[in-house]
């Protein structure tokens, strides 16, 4: 009998201690999930930037000026240098001005990024740009599709590219955390299914064949919740989701999209 009731006692202080370490998990990713989504990347490109004042903060814009053309809006990856993308895009676009943003904590930007800060810096970088611009061009990749929908869902932009975009940054955590409660942890969602019904322009959406980050049934996922004819996918053969931009058919696709 006192074998059976300290091996009782020894399980019952096991599920005590394992449920314990299980709520500390919890509220690390609660405290730290900002520093699991987010990666500032200092801009290490010399190209022509301008800085931009918005609520809370100072942003640094990576800029190749063309004034009075159509204008692309450029929203990167959680650990991207934009700085680092404009030569590509300035040679993929030469009739257009660039406006690459660095977010909050990027680059030269202050402050610290979170979902609400983005999005409200996004429409900031779009007035600005507006008027002097006759129409928008936005290109979102990775975490800035997320960024990218939004701004194209409140706003009248002329053509909108996702490159691996995902349906949601909840879905894409939860996948990758499914011993984590992470839909009740979350803080930033990112929700572009929840949006994509409302944008009405032209999209392309950008995957990667072997995409081991942004799953393909998170992008055709997003893909469904847009209203019929509105969007359309590209898949790009044998990229991986960081690699995805030496690809010739990437560039053509982007090229395309954008046009």
């Amino acid at each position: 009998m006192r074998t059976l009731r300290a091996l009782r006692l020894m399980l019952l202080w096991t599920a005590a201690g394992l449920a314990l370490l299980y709520l500390a998990g919890c509220g690390a990713m609660y405290v730290w999930q900002r520093s699991l989504l987010y990666f500032p990347q200092p801009a290490r490109q010399a190209v022509a930037s301008m800085t931009l004042p918005v609520d809370g903060a100072t942003l640094q814009i990576s800029v190749r000026a063309h004034p009075g053309a159509p204008a692309v809006l450029y929203f990167g990856g959680n650990a991207e240098d934009v700085s680092a993308t404009m030569p590509q895009l300035a040679g993929l676009f030469p009739d257009h001005a660039l406006y690459g943003m660095h977010y909050r904590g990027y680059g030269q930007s202050t402050g610290a990024p979170s979902e609400s800060a983005l999005h409200a810096d996004a429409r900031a970088l779009y007035e600005h740009v507006r008027p002097g611009h006759p129409e928008i061009k936005v290109v979102g990749r990775s975490l800035g599709s997320g960024v990218a929908a939004r701004l194209a869902s409140e706003q009248p932009v002329a053509r909108l590219v996702l490159i691996t975009p995902y349906d949601s940054i909840e879905n894409v955590a939860a996948g990758q955390y499914p011993w984590l409660p992470v839909r009740w942890l979350i803080r930033d969602r990112f929700d572009s299914a929840g949006l994509a019904g409302r944008i009405g322009v032209p999209t392309t959406l950008i995957a990667a064949e072997r995409d081991t980050l942004i799953r393909p049934e998170r992008t055709a996922r997003l893909l469904a919740h847009f209203r019929p004819g509105v969007a359309r996918l590209v898949n790009i053969p044998g990229a991986g989701h960081g690699d995805i931009g030496a690809s010739p058919l990437y560039a053509r696709a982007l090229a395309d999209a954008v046009r």
